[in-house]
């Protein structure tokens, strides 16, 4: 385009890219609300590459999508992106070699509150998330909360994935119940039978970033117990982590053997070979098989139905999600590139077919996304929707930052949860050894 700018071409770009997706999808992409705001001027360096480095899929449709609408930037800008996808496991020891060394990926997609460990050495992004937040209805509340350190946005976040009962309908109704209890009391009623019925839950104990995360935060907040207070004191050796603790390994008394080694991929094969029953885990495992090629599979996936957990004691919901950040480090020599692709990516036309095709897996962080039609074709879908409205943070009931960054990659939680089930100590010598490996960290 001679005579135009990057920048010049980039708006361009994206305004022929609107108009195309509104013709060619009709009211499809119309159905999110946004509201006309003019895209922010940052001027793109000259000879800008990029390097993405993001969590490695669990449905497919992630990483499809994730590549086309980062080619849909290269063809926008001519900025060379380069994708690098990591294990779930790994995707944290390589943000913090990147961190420490100085040198690595542009952007990082990373763990939930992995970006407070980080907070000096990455780059403001306060004029990206209000330019985001304006244009699309503000941020959920919990998206904020992991966005931004005093008052700056420290990171984007990008998505969450949910957990949620995962169950077989037809093996439910046999046992007695039309759908999952919402009380502790129930749900481990049904669990009991579903074992002696032969389809006993799985719910990983392992150090899976994501499924032994969540199900074992929800165990403990769900009976009123919590890592820290409000003042951020170590308060996990307490009653309500101890009751927590006994439900929990009666909860594990109905488990298929083995679980106690099981990482965030296991529940899912387990799961879809028919080897159990119910599980807590996100969409994936009705993704696969929904889109799978083999008929015996698909015809599993009518039978696979979701359920909010149980509540406990405390009266309210306590799911937690795994959140990925966009982080964009010091080191980063093309800063204004970067913010444009993570706002590119973020963008109804790229966001919204990404959402969609992966059923909802990473839950929008922006409330205009409600109205994605994602979330009124499917009702077994529709239970993911508000992931990040509902789910409470890590450090519930404290703030986010190293300390309970520290924590949840050291799986203080899961391990403490895992050694009282599988009775290699008593629920009060887990409580009391939790506390003790948590005050390494909150010193104050």
């Amino acid at each position: 385009m001679p005579g135009l700018t990057r920048r010049d071409t980039v708006k361009l770009g994206l305004g022929a890219l609107a108009a195309g997706s509104m013709l060619s999808t009709g009211t499809l992409r119309a159905a999110v609300p946004v509201k006309d705001v003019p895209i922010p001027d940052w001027p793109i360096e000259e000879g800008a590459t990029l390097r993405v480095l993001r969590p490695s899929k669990f449905v497919s449709a992630d990483e499809i999508w994730f590549r086309k609408n980062t080619e849909k930037f290269t063809e926008v800008t001519g900025i060379p992106v380069k994708l690098e996808f990591e294990s779930w496991e790994d995707l944290r020891p390589r943000t913090a070699v990147a961190a420490n060394v100085g040198s690595g990926p542009d952007v990082i997609v990373g763990w939930s509150d992995d970006p407070f460990q980080y907070v000096d050495k990455l780059r403001d992004m306060s004029d990206l998330a209000a330019y985001l937040g304006e244009k699309y209805g503000g941020w959920w509340p919990l998206a904020e909360r992991y966005g931004t350190k005093d008052g700056r946005w420290i990171s984007i976040p990008y998505g969450a994935a949910g957990g949620r009962v995962v169950y077989r309908k037809s093996w439910v109704n046999d046992v007695g119940y039309e759908d999952v209890p919402s009380d502790l009391d129930g749900f481990l009623d049904l669990c009991r039978k579903l074992k002696k019925a032969g389809h006993p839950p799985g719910l990983a104990l392992g150090n899976a970033v994501g499924d032994a995360n969540a199900w074992t935060h929800w165990l403990v907040w769900a009976h009123g117990g919590a890592m820290v207070d409000e003042n951020d004191r170590v308060i996990i050796n307490s009653k309500e982590t101890i009751e927590a603790l006994k439900y929990g390994k009666a909860l594990y008394e109905t488990f298929i053997p083995g679980t106690e080694s099981w990482l965030d991929a296991n529940n899912n094969k387990a799961f879809l070979s028919e080897q159990i029953g119910l599980t807590q885990n996100g969409i994936s495992i009705y993704f696969a098989a929904k889109n799978s090629d083999d008929p015996k599979l698909r015809e599993l996936a009518e039978d696979i139905y979701h359920a909010r957990m149980p509540i406990g004691p405390v009266g309210f919901p306590t799911e937690r999600s795994l959140v990925v950040n966009a982080m964009i480090f010091d080191y980063a020599p093309y800063p204004n590139a970067a913010k444009h692709y993570i706002r590119f990516m973020m963008e109804k036309e790229q966001y919204d077919p990404f959402l969609i095709n992966c059923i909802g897996y990473w839950n929008h962080p922006l409330k205009a996304y409600d109205e994605s039609e994602v979330w009124k074709t499917d009702p077994k879908v529709t239970v993911y929707q508000h992931i990040m409205k509902d789910s409470l943070w890590d450090s519930y009931k404290g703030s986010l930052g190293p300390a309970s960054q520290a924590v949840l990659a050291d799986f203080v939680m899961v391990q403490m949860v895992a050694a009282a089930c599988t009775g290699q100590v008593t629920p009060e010598e887990a409580a009391a050894e939790a506390a003790r490996r948590a005050s390494r960290y909150y010193k104050s």
